[in-house]
């Protein structure tokens, strides 16, 4: 049996919240030196790699600079911080509701996206916490989209985090969902939906295939009815990318401020706030892997379409 390869601890520390990158150096040793590997592998455009070797600014396990004609040394990592672009700060309050030794629970703003990813890196809500909570081995153990607000959970310890993520996996942990949606009185609710919910890289918007066996189930509800709108519980037995979003789509009551569903609309510019997605994670509540307590967690968020 193949024996896994151990990564050594990250020699460089956190930036702003954000992990080193690190590269593990190609076993066949085909480069000359670990500058060749780089500039082929990172596309970093001309000059970049060369700048970052002559400024001490990539390491080695060992924390030392690896020399600008270093020989490659197959199998082995080393680490850099990447430039990052500025961003737009998300000004809205990240809100703790629950801290111990083990999680930490948080009611996420709209905007503000779960972990480092594409052009959101510091303004997230793993950066955030880590810095302002000062755990650097904090880590996400499940994520809400970037437009949703609603309760996250997080772990504080490194070799805890697989138990937790379990009970995501196995459908351990009860979640339901609030949504402002048109009210249409030829629907019927409540109902349970069950479709085929494909999601491609690079793809904004997922979508549904009709005869497919079913990977995707959501349970909707009309809690109440004012001007048109309509005030959902929404209870996802899966966790397919958008799924709440899609299937509220495909009973013809689009979620409001949604950019994606039925149409996918023009890019917003990063500090237009005004039109958050009418989507929150209500309820959160499970049985602690570690302890055995049982959580119920519930947001103190409204949504600004019902509450306005």
């Amino acid at each position: 049996m193949r024996r896994k390869t151990r990564i050594p601890p990250a020699p460089l520390p956190q930036r702003e919240g954000v992990d080193p990158v690190r590269v593990r150096l190609p076993a066949d040793g085909a480069w000359p030196t670990v500058r060749d590997h780089l500039v082929e592998r990172l596309s970093a455009g001309p000059g970049v790699i060369d700048a970052m070797l002559r400024d001490g600014r990539i390491v080695g396990a060992d924390g030392v600079p690896v020399a600008p004609d270093a020989p490659n040394a197959p199998g082995a990592f080393v680490w850099f911080h990447r430039d990052l672009p500025p961003e737009v700060p998300v000004p809205f309050a990240l809100d703790v509701v629950h801290r111990d030794e083990h999680i930490v629970v948080v009611d996420k703003p709209h905007f503000l996206a779960t972990m480092p990813r594409g052009g959101h890196v510091t303004q997230t809500a793993l950066a955030r916490l880590r810095t302002d909570l000062g755990i650097p081995a904090l880590s996400a153990a499940h994520r809400l989209d970037r437009l949703t607000a609603g309760l996250l959970l997080f772990t504080v310890r490194p070799d805890e985090r697989g138990a937790y993520q379990t009970l995501f996996r196995d459908r351990r942990v009860h979640k339901e969902y609030e949504a402002i949606a048109p009210h249409d009185p030829e629907v019927p609710l409540p109902r349970t939906v069950r479709s085929h919910i494909v999601k491609e890289r690079g793809v904004l918007a997922a979508y549904e295939v009709e005869g497919a066996e079913p990977n995707s189930e959501s349970r909707v509800e009309l809690v109440e009815v004012r001007g048109g709108l309509g005030r959902y519980r929404l209870t996802p037995h899966t966790g397919r990318t958008h799924q709440l979003r899609v299937h509220m789509n495909a009973l013809g009551l689009p979620i409001l401020g949604d950019p994606l569903y039925p149409v996918v609309t023009g890019p917003v510019a990063p500090d237009d706030f005004r039109r958050p997605l009418q989507l929150l994670a209500r309820v959160l509540e499970f049985t602690d892997p570690v302890t055995g307590h049982p959580h119920r967690f519930v947001s103190g968020r409204t949504l600004a379409a019902w509450s306005v």
